[in-house]
């Protein structure tokens, strides 16, 4: 299980780390966008008697895939990395899955460090070890399962992001309560506005952070439990993937959040759920997240994306609720009426 750690902006705890000599380099793979933002930050932090390299890719989820893994690759073998060097993986998920996946093949694995400088990153993909890339159309479609060293959190990176990219992370909140925890349900329905100067991101990330831990300390690779975290990403990912086929693609929490939409439907018709917590669940998800419509919307390719989620077995499985704070997995839903939960969707934005 990887440890998770609190940073200022000193980053004394990884500074401790660094320089206990264990390494004999130190990588930092960004992104673009994280090496103009917050690359600055760390490397002020940074007190090492040696220099870190750089490795700094496009920014973007296009960018998820083999041929930049190879580049990660190759760049570490130009670079004389050997089995004790060192990776840091600066960025969001796209960066923190991709990274750890490259340094857990690399050379048959070398260490990593996730810091994460996303909201979504921060709450959800730098925990519980699971790295990988997208492939043919199918989002992470290659990957394994692997703990970084540590995890360093610094929620001040938040502070670079624009408010759809907070919105995007937000999704994954709503997701750990809606699954584990209605008390904090109650309290996030009070966030309406996500730049608001108010909020503390700190409560927020090590709620979601803890929360997260706990199950993937029970179930580290994905055999059972786990697959709770799952709720709102069958539908999701299906429509996150279709998105990228279009001149607007959608954020991952943008897709979550219209999957939590319909496997929330799904949830009163196939197990408890109660019409009114199904109208508390939409009412806020459709206040914070704008419609999403789809110009040229495939029924045939949906359902290739959905059939081809690396969590079906022979059948469409969806993890649902069984009220807000309790979820079970492995619930086989039917393609009708997935697409009347897909209708479900437009009648909540009355469209």
């Amino acid at each position: 299980m990887d440890l998770v750690q609190f940073e200022t902006d000193t980053f004394t705890q990884l500074n401790q780390l660094l320089n206990r000599g264990e390494h004999t380099s130190v990588w930092v793979l960004m992104d673009e966008n994280t090496e103009a933002l917050c690359f600055p930050v760390l490397e002020k932090a940074l007190k090492l008697t040696t220099g870190i390299k750089k490795i700094v890719l496009p920014a973007g989820e296009q960018y998820k895939n083999i041929d930049s893994c190879q580049l990660i690759w190759q760049t570490l073998l130009n670079g004389k990395a050997d089995r004790k060097a060192l990776l840091l993986n600066l960025g969001g998920g796209v960066i923190g899955d991709m990274g750890g996946f490259c340094a857990a093949t690399y050379k048959r694995g070398i260490d990593f460090i996730q810091i994460p400088t996303t909201l979504l990153a921060q709450v959800d993909a730098s925990v519980g070890g699971k790295l990988g890339v997208d492939f043919g159309g199918i989002k992470n479609a290659i990957g394994s399962f692997h703990d970084p060293l540590m995890t360093f959190i610094h929620s001040g990176f938040l502070k670079t992001l624009p408010e759809r990219e907070l919105r995007s992370g937000f999704a994954e909140v709503i997701k750990h309560c809606l699954i584990a925890d209605a008390g904090y349900w109650n309290l996030i329905r009070e966030v309406k506005t996500l730049n608001d100067p108010k909020i503390d991101w700190n409560d927020i990330i090590a709620h979601s952070v803890s929360l997260k831990s706990k199950i993937v300390e029970q179930d580290p690779k994905e055999m059972g439990l786990r697959k709770i975290l799952n709720f709102g990403h069958t539908i999701g990912h299906a429509v996150e993937s279709m998105s990228w086929e279009t001149d607007n693609p959608l954020l991952h929490g943008e897709a979550v959040a219209f999957g939590m939409i319909c496997e929330a439907f799904l949830s009163k018709r196939m197990l408890n759920l109660t019409e009114a917590a199904l109208l508390d669940i939409t009412d806020y998800i459709s206040t914070v997240y704008p419609y999403w419509k789809f110009e040229k919307f495939s029924i045939d390719r949906f359902f290739e994306l959905l059939w081809n989620d690396k969590k079906n077995n022979g059948k469409i499985q969806f993890s649902l609720l069984n009220e807000i704070g309790y979820c079970s997995y492995n619930t086989e839903v039917f393609e009708n009426l997935i697409l009347d939960s897909l209708r479900f969707y437009d009648s909540i934005y009355g469209k």
